[in-house]
Order: structure tokens, then C-alpha cells, then sequence
């Protein structure tokens, strides 16, 4: 790769509370400071160890809730106060960019710049590695807004899709981007994987620190001189009280609304590395070894009879006896049992909303 690695960076967005994946993952705890894999290491410390391969460790700050401070350094040691940008309020990922934008510009006006978010699953790092690297590549020579496009394997109704243009003749798999579409039916899903033009956006990104720039001032201009006009704080002690200010005066907008969807210089680079959101509890159900009735689970002590398609996630210090179930979700913790049919799981945020009202200690 021609681009200096000390002028890479990474902005990791870690401010979620995944509440798709209650209730193992709470407000006080969310999915990416799990373990939900059982792997020994959160989504977090996997996101930032597999970025540590790509950039300097220095060069990666992580965005996130002032409430979850303390947990990124308990599992990522080591990182300077300059690494950690708290957000006083959630704002969506336009505004968690911005500042974060601003932030690496101060630092490194030339630098390339990787977002990522903290909770993704990526099976194989060394293609994801090859595939950064082919964006990377391109926006250090382009004005460009370069996003992974992965190749849908089923007609998902719970992604975004990317449609591609031409391809761009000097990089393999590199296409202008024609339109990006929301989450759309099972249908519209079914037509879009059987066309080949069509691509899941998993909303990791890649551009210059220019380039993101000139595009936030050009699609969200108010948003943008929230964060520019505040430079001169930034890395001082008086920081946290304007970007408390700042926040509260800032619309929440995702990143894709505000800008990628208005924008005429959006590339994608289409690839497959086993990338997954890690969205719901279907989808990490899609990602674990199932058995000979297609349960899969995550526990020591698990028995199951005359049940298939199920997905559990069980409390290790229990023996849970399964009989009679098909195509549910069970989980689990030390306080909250949830049984739900798998079709069903897009209720779960519903659950959410009704326990922060009426048994918010649960939540």
C-alpha cells in the first residue's frame, strides 16, 4: 500500500445499546463490550485488535456514550484521553463523524480516514484487510466517499442495499454508486439479489480527511459548523462543557441520510469477508454452528428434545431442558428470561421501549 501508515486512521462508533440484542445486552452493558460469540474477547476489543493490523494503535479513536467511558478502558488499556470522544447525547452517526472528523484533522490534515462500527462480525480478516486496503488506495488519489458493499447471499429485509454503476477500470471490484435503498421487503430483496446489481451496505466507510469535509459542509452544513467552529477547544479543558452544548444543538441524522445517499462522488468497493451487523439475534443465529435439528446455542449445559431452529443464549450457571420448541429465541441472563419466536424478533426493540417505561431496571 503506497499511503504512509501513519497518515491512516480509524474512527470506531461505540456509542449503541443494541437493544435488539436484549436483554444480553442492557443500557448499562451493550452488545459491543459482549462477549456474544463466545470467543473470550467483547465485538469491541475484535474491532479494535483487527484495525490495529490496518493503522497505528494511536491513530484510532473510538466514539462513544459518556456512560460507557470506564468500560472502553477496562477493555481496550493503554489508550490516551485523546483516543476517547464522549458523546453527551446520541445523535445517530453524522454528528459522531463530525466530531470525530474534526478531531483527526487537527492531528493529521492529510490523513485517510477508516469508520467502522464496534459491533460488526468479520470472519475473515485477511480478505476485510484487502478489501480496506483497495479503499484506502482510492480515496488517498480521489475525492471520493468510498463504503464496503457485501455480496447478499439471501434476499435480507434487515439491510440496506447499494446499487452499482460502472466499475472503475483501475481497481478490481470498485463501482460508482447508482442508489442506495433502505431496507426494503422480501419481494423488493428477492429481485435486488437476483439482478447482481445490488449490494448490502454495511456502512463501513473510507475517504479523506478533505473529502469528508467538503462533503459534511456541502449536505449538512448545519451539522457541520457545529463541530467546526468549535476547533479551537478540542484537546482542551474546556472541551467536554461545549461539545455537552454542542450536542444538544445538533439534529440527529445517520451518516447515509445526511450525506452518502445526496453525494455524486460515492464509490463502493464490493467484497465478501463473512461481514455481518450482528444485528438481531437471527442474524448471529446464522453466524453459530447448529446441530442436527438446526438449534444453535451458546451454553455448557443445554438439553434439547424434540426442538429445532431455535437459537439459546443460557445463564452458564443453569441447566436449562428444552422440549417441544421450533424456530424460537431463549435467552437467559441472572434476571430476565425471554422467549420469543424467531419470525417475531423485530419486537424485541418494542419489549425494549415498554421495559424502560413501566420496569426500567431491566432495560
Amino acid at each position: 500500500m503506497l499511503v504512509p501508515i501513519q497518515n491512516i486512521y480509524c474512527i470506531i462508533m461505540a456509542g449503541g445499546i443494541g437493544s435488539r440484542f436484549w436483554p444480553l445486552s442492557r443500557t448499562s452493558k451493550p452488545k459491543q463490550f459482549i462477549d456474544i460469540l463466545g470467543t473470550g474477547k467483547s465485538l469491541l476489543q475484535q474491532t479494535f485488535e483487527r484495525m490495529t493490523k490496518i493503522c497505528p494503535r494511536e491513530n484510532i479513536l473510538i466514539v462513544t456514550s459518556n456512560d460507557y467511558e470506564a468500560l472502553i478502558h477496562e477493555q481496550i488499556p493503554g489508550l490516551s484521553s485523546n483516543q476517547v470522544l464522549l458523546e453527551p447525547l446520541r445523535r445517530n452517526t453524522a454528528p459522531c463523524i463530525a466530531y470525530a472528523t474534526y478531531r483527526i484533522q487537527q492531528q493529521n490534515p492529510d490523513a485517510i480516514v477508516i469508520v467502522a462500527p464496534s459491533d460488526h462480525l468479520i470472519l475473515n480478516e485477511e480478505r476485510f484487510i484487502e478489501t480496506i486496503e483497495k479503499g484506502v488506495e482510492f480515496a488517498s488519489k480521489n475525492n471520493a466517499l468510498v463504503t464496503l458493499g457485501m455480496q447478499p447471499n439471501r434476499p435480507e429485509t434487515g439491510y440496506g442495499y447499494i446499487q452499482i454503476s460502472k466499475p472503475v477500470k483501475e481497481i478490481q471490484s470498485l463501482y460508482k454508486v447508482k442508489t442506495f435503498t433502505e431496507k426494503p421487503n422480501l419481494e423488493l430483496a428477492q429481485k435486488f439479489v437476483e439482478s447482481g446489481e445490488f449490494y448490502w451496505n454495511s456502512g463501513l466507510f473510507v475517504w479523506s480527511i478533505s473529502s469528508i469535509m467538503q462533503a459534511l459542509e456541502r449536505y449538512l452544513p448545519e451539522v457541520n459548523s457545529i463541530f467546526k467552529d468549535i476547533v479551537p477547544v478540542y484537546g482542551t479543558e474546556k472541551e467536554p462543557q461545549q461539545i455537552a452544548l454542542s450536542y444538544s444543538e445538533c439534529r440527529n441524522v445517520s451518516i447515509d441520510y445526511g450525506v452518502m445517499e445526496k453525494a455524486d462522488n460515492v464509490y463502493v468497493v464490493c467484497a465478501e469477508f463473512g461481514w455481518s451487523d450482528l444485528g438481531t439475534w437471527g442474524s448471529l443465529y446464522n453466524h453459530l454452528p447448529h446441530d442436527s435439528n438446526e438449534n444453535a446455542g451458546i451454553s455448557n449445559n443445554l438439553m434439547l428434545y424434540q426442538t429445532s431452529n431455535s437459537l439459546f443464549n443460557i445463564n452458564p450457571e443453569k441447566l436449562a431442558v428444552v422440549q417441544g420448541l421450533d424456530d424460537f429465541i431463549v435467552v437467559d441472563t441472572r434476571d430476565v428470561l425471554l422467549i420469543c419466536r424467531k419470525q417475531d424478533e423485530q419486537q424485541i426493540k418494542n419489549f425494549v421501549n415498554d421495559i424502560i417505561i413501566s420496569k426500567k431496571d431491566f432495560a
